[in-house]
Parts: C-alpha cells; structure tokens; sequence
C-alpha cells in the first residue's frame, strides 16, 4: 500500500530494508543485551493497567512507564542498572536514513505477543521533536496504523513485515499511529514467535 504522501509528510516506509541474515544477526544481538536488560511489562500512569507488550531499552536513556507517568531515565527500573549500548548496525541505520546530524539516545525494545497491540498514540515524551523516530520491525507481520496529528484525523493501515523500517520525520513526527494487531506465526524468525519493534529516538536538544 502507498501512504498518501501529503498527509504524512515526511513518513518513510522501507520495506526489507534488512534481509534475513541481517535479521538473525541482529535477534541474536539483542537475545544477548536482553540478558543484561530483562524485559519488563510497563502499566499505565495512575491506573496502573500493564500494557499488552513487554519493554527493555538500550542506549544512554530507556523509555519507562509506571503510575508515576511516562518519561526517559538512564537505569532500569527492576534491576538498577544502566541500559546496555545501542547496537553499532542500529545506529548506522540512524545515520543513513534519520537525516539527523545528533546520535540516538534510547532504542526501545517492544515485544509484541500474537494477542499484543499498541493503541493509537503521539511519541512526545522527548524533549526535542527535531529528530526522527526511525522504527525496525522483527519477526511476526503487525497491521499499523497511522493517521495525523490530531486523534480525530483520518488514518491509513500498512503492513510491517521482518526487515522493515519506518521513519517519523516531518510534519509526521507527530502523528498518532499504533499497531492493531500481529498476524501470529506469520514469520519464523522468533524462535517462540511473535514480533519485536526496535525504536530509536532521540530525547535530548542539539
């Protein structure tokens, strides 16, 4: 499908940009950091409701949600530690098709179960929105949704498949999108199924 390029200005939508060596390699990689950073089920603020994906973080900041709200720390919240380094291959990829001259600070780590979703939401937890979000997906198919800047805008669905990349840039950096759901035991690549999402931000002004 073919987004409508003047509704999201500045959206990127790279199908296969990674093959599936790069694929494995980059799984195994992650499997290793994952070690350092368990995943964890972050809840909602306030209501303290778990979200239906599980969350780690690389790089100097990780993303983090608990009943005191939504922000960016340097430490995991379970163990305390710092977040392991963004993987070299990830921030080359930042480099060749963010269009940012500062360096990504955080890499989200989403594990999407078959029954997992993300509702529809703004990444605007940075302290900048001059740099991109440049998103990689791993493993199982998700239908993502993306509409405007506003949450009453109109919205368009696409497939992500293993490999792909996504950038928000633009008037899109502030879209609200989100994952409807993940078409189970569509790709092989997971050993126990279901999908990973890498997000790499940028938090801090330059």
């Amino acid at each position: 499908m073919h987004l409508n390029e003047e509704f999201t200005e500045g959206f990127k939508f790279m199908p296969g940009y990674f093959g599936r060596q790069e694929q494995k390699e980059l799984v195994e990689t992650l499997r290793y950091l994952v070690k350092e950073a368990p995943l964890f089920t972050p809840v909602m603020p306030r209501t303290g409701k778990p979200f239906s994906v599980r969350m780690t973080n690389l790089g100097d900041l990780g993303w983090v949600s608990d009943r005191n709200g939504y922000r960016y720390q340097p430490q995991h919240p379970t163990s305390g530690e710092n977040w392991p380094a963004i993987p070299k291959v990830l921030i080359e990829l930042w480099e060749q098709v963010g269009g940012c001259p500062a360096s990504p600070e955080a890499c989200l780590v989403n594990y999407y179960a078959p029954t997992a979703k993300m509702g529809m939401h703004q990444d605007k937890d940075e302290e900048t929105f001059d740099a991109p979000v440049v998103s990689v997906s791993l493993g199982d198919t998700a239908l993502f949704r993306i509409g405007g800047v506003e949450r009453s805008d109109a919205t368009q669905s696409l497939k992500l498949n293993s490999g792909d990349v996504v950038v928000l840039a633009g008037e899109s950096r502030l879209c609200y999108h989100g994952i409807d759901r993940v078409l189970g035991g569509s790709s092989s690549l997971l050993k126990d199924g279901g999908r990973l999402n890498l997000t790499l931000r940028r938090v801090s002004p330059f």
